[in-house]
């Protein structure tokens, strides 16, 4: 018996085929759609950001396929040169409002996240609650009151009407609570209070370590945030110079759609889109290893 079994698995290993992996069948099927389904999008991105304006009307590759022509080079030196290059001073503006958005949300979010799970004062579950409940409100609600602010105090139509409210992330400060709460023993703490450190140097050399993985999950949630946010720069900028690239495209776009007499620069949109979406793709994969690598950072045996 234990002869046929070595056997049997020897076979497995040869024939490079898992027992039993026919079960796990219907899984890869529907793990292959999904995929298709999200890289679709994708890829019609990418095919029609080399084609021209009627390479994307009336191309010979169809409308998932590269024309005869591929015009990608000269649809980015068009973005250069068009409206004086303003495209590029849009995508300045989004890597600023991304980037120190997402950077002043993600330690807003640490240290209240860190304060809520760690200590203890009066009003701690009213006020996470609080946080809680604003997690309700969509984020297009509040537009208008932001507007209405910003313009009490004369900052409408400036980068701080975008940056400073990007700094609120109550989903960032809800994750990193649960993180904190299920990853940071107050025995730990306790342990380095003891042994002489005070607060700050207890987060900054204990905790913040730990807190590594959850700290790249919220910088990246808040600069993909940050980075697709129309609504409310649309609102609260009126001087092209300040638009973030999603404000400035659909401009184009809307110039586009206004018909025979207008000009036509779809060409400039699919290509501008594409190039907005290397940044993020590029920031993902250079911070999935610190994701990653973080996981088991700090674990202790209680």
């Amino acid at each position: 018996m234990a002869r046929s079994t070595t056997r049997s698995s020897k076979q497995s290993r040869n024939t490079g085929a898992p027992i039993g992996g026919g079960h796990h069948i219907p899984s890869y099927v529907l793990l292959a759609i999904c995929v298709v389904y999200f890289l679709f999008p994708v890829w019609w991105l990418v095919v029609a950001a080399t084609k021209t304006n009627s390479g994307l009307f009336v191309g010979s590759g169809g409308p998932m396929w590269f024309d005869k022509t591929f015009n990608l080079w000269e649809n980015i030196k068009e973005l250069s040169t068009y409206e004086g290059g303003i495209y590029w001073r849009w995508l300045f503006n989004s890597f600023l409002y991304a980037f120190v958005g997402g950077f002043g949300a993600t330690a807003v979010s640490v240290m209240a996240g860190y304060g809520f799970a760690k200590f203890k004062f009066k009003g701690r579950k009213t006020y996470f609650n609080i946080v809680l409940g604003s997690l309700m409100i969509p984020t297009t609600a509040l537009a208008i009151p932001t507007f209405m602010l910003m313009s009490q105090f004369g900052m409408n139509d400036t980068v701080w009407a975008v940056l400073l409210p990007s700094l609120l992330s109550p989903f960032g400060v809800y994750l990193m609570r649960v993180y904190c709460m299920d990853s940071l023993p107050d025995e730990m703490l306790e342990a380095a209070r003891v042994d002489g450190a005070g607060e700050l140097r207890t987060f900054f050399q204990v905790s913040l370590p730990i807190m590594t993985p959850a700290i790249t999950t919220v910088f990246l949630l808040s600069v993909v945030a940050c980075w697709n946010n129309f609504f409310l720069p649309s609102v609260v900028l009126s001087n092209t110079k300040l638009f973030p690239i999603t404000v400035g495209l659909t401009q184009w776009q809307q110039r586009s759609n206004m018909g025979a007499g207008a000009e036509q620069i779809w060409n400039l949109v699919t290509s501008g889109a594409f190039v907005s979406v290397i940044p993020l793709v590029i920031a993902f994969l250079f911070l999935q290893r610190y994701w990653v690598g973080g996981l088991t950072a700090g674990s202790v045996k209680a």
